[in-house]
């Protein structure tokens, strides 16, 4: 059968074999019902999970950050969630009595770039954000002078924290629960230890010693990873001395609200994760694990443009979806994917990732460079770091995590081949082995798993919404 794999800007034809299991991101499965995102809110705000409401926490002299995810997650619709709970919760806020010039919005991006006004206006809309701008709206920067150094949790974790944050009476996040494979789901401790930390903490989890792991395969929100996310979200309440107010929902296919639930981290975890499980883990109808995964990556998707054609970044999408996969996938599974690959890092975006490539090939493993000081060079380069806190770069660590998670493919898998790199000394620079097509791919594959072998397709895993995890069937 004939199926359209994403490739660069267009699509790629290939011919699977009629019992090939195909996976049409929005098709294959249907989501829970959707409800109505601001009746969401407004009754989970009535009754948050583990404390009190607003209406007792907040107060005339009451400083309040309101934290939100970035760009990357969430979608920009009406109906999203960042911009439909914000009204909500400050039409709570003033009716306590706290005053305007008193709330401040924060992004929270972690080592992503900054978000610009633009994409401020583009998910949060232009009437919440003019309200704020531009003295009480701003980007977290994992580069402050003043970040807060927490020392370390009780697992040896770094725990660094937004001093803006640390210092509010009240710190309200707003989360997205919704398939991921760093720990399971986005939002609840993930939100607070990734979006809200500096890079030193962000280095404790994002690592080959948490990611090489074998439990961060499967997505599973009891890996060691997850842990570590729980680990530092209780060492900033800890080290700040309150709690984090969370409003919390869970995302379907095209970012729509399942589910919203609003109380502490540890509370609105355990009351969103089982509707996102049921959302995010997609049961195939397979007797048996696959042996060959294929994808297909466009040019622009998740972290921005170039990530089919940034060679980290493909090799970390690449990586992704097979923890994403790896519960339908045999032990040492052999993927082949679709990506243009012409060596285009996107340095207006990704300025460091050029130079961060180079070097890792100086060195014969992913794990021996990210603990090297090639890599602490760059990491520690003031023209990166000056870039990300003042011109919507990324930061400069956020490649050496991407090679964390993109480097996992070639420990676990015989062979990654890559069809149609336009420059396929970038492919084999990241440890995957370039064809021209995708016959070719296969008639390779086939050598290693047998002439008929067992093929699990995702061709829009990328394009196609909110991620889901694969299993076999219950």
């Amino acid at each position: 059968m004939e199926i359209l794999l994403d490739y660069g800007d267009g699509k790629m034809a290939v011919d699977l074999p009629e019992d090939s299991v195909v996976v049409r991101y929005g098709q294959t499965y249907t989501d829970p019902p959707a409800v109505d995102p601001r009746e969401a809110v407004r009754k989970a705000l009535e009754k948050p999970l583990g404390s009190p409401p607003l209406s007792e926490l907040a107060g005339p002299d009451k400083k309040v950050v309101i934290a939100f995810p970035d760009r990357v997650k969430g979608g920009s619709s009406p109906n999203s969630h960042r911009r439909t709970s914000i009204p909500i919760i400050l039409e709570e806020l003033l009716a306590a009595g706290t005053k305007m010039e008193n709330i401040h919005l924060l992004c929270a991006p972690g080592l992503h770039r900054h978000n610009t006004l633009e994409e401020f206006y583009s998910y949060l809309g232009k009437d919440i954000v003019n309200l704020f701008y531009p003295d009480r709206i701003s980007n977290h920067d994992a580069e402050a002078d003043d970040l807060l150094d927490l020392g370390e949790d009780e697992m040896g974790n770094a725990v660094q924290l937004n001093r803006q944050v640390a210092e509010a009476d009240l710190a309200i996040m707003i989360g997205h629960c919704a398939g991921n494979p760093y720990g399971g789901y986005s939002g609840g401790h993930k939100m607070v230890a990734t979006g809200l930390s500096g890079w030193r903490s962000i280095a404790s989890h994002h690592c080959p010693k948490t990611m090489h792991r074998e439990d961060w395969l499967g997505a599973s929100p009891k890996s060691h990873m997850r842990k570590q996310f729980t680990s530092i979200g209780q060492a900033m309440e800890k080290g700040m001395g309150k709690q984090f107010f969370v409003v919390d929902a869970v995302l379907g296919q095209h970012a729509q609200v399942l589910q919203v639930a609003a109380g502490t981290l540890a509370e609105v975890e355990k009351a969103t994760w089982p509707l996102a499980a049921q959302r995010t883990n997609v049961h195939l109808d397979m007797d048996e694990r696959a042996d060959i995964l294929v994808v297909g990556l466009p040019r622009n998707f998740h972290y921005g443009p170039g990530m089919g054609s940034n060679p980290i970044l493909m090799s970390l999408a690449i990586g992704g979806q097979l923890t994403r996969c790896w519960n339908a996938l045999r032990p040492d599974p052999i993927i082949i994917a679709a990506a243009v690959c012409d060596g285009w890092f996107n340095p207006h975006w990704f300025p460091s990732y050029e130079e961060t490539y180079h070097a890792l090939q100086r060195h014969c493993t992913a794990a021996e460079f990210l603990t090297s000081s090639d890599m602490m060079d760059i990491v520690n380069n003031k023209e990166y770091r000056y870039s990300y806190s003042n011109y919507n770069t990324y930061h400069p660590f956020h490649a050496m995590s991407m090679i964390s998670g993109g480097s996992v493919p070639q420990l676990k898998c015989p062979a990654v081949f890559l069809v149609g790199p336009q420059k396929p000394e970038y492919a084999r620079g990241m440890g995957m082995i370039p064809v021209s097509t995708f016959d070719q791919a296969m008639d390779r594959a086939r050598r290693l798993v047998g002439a008929k072998p067992r093929i699990l397709c995702t061709p829009e895993c990328f394009s196609g919404g909110t991620a889901v995890h694969l299993h076999m069937k219950q």
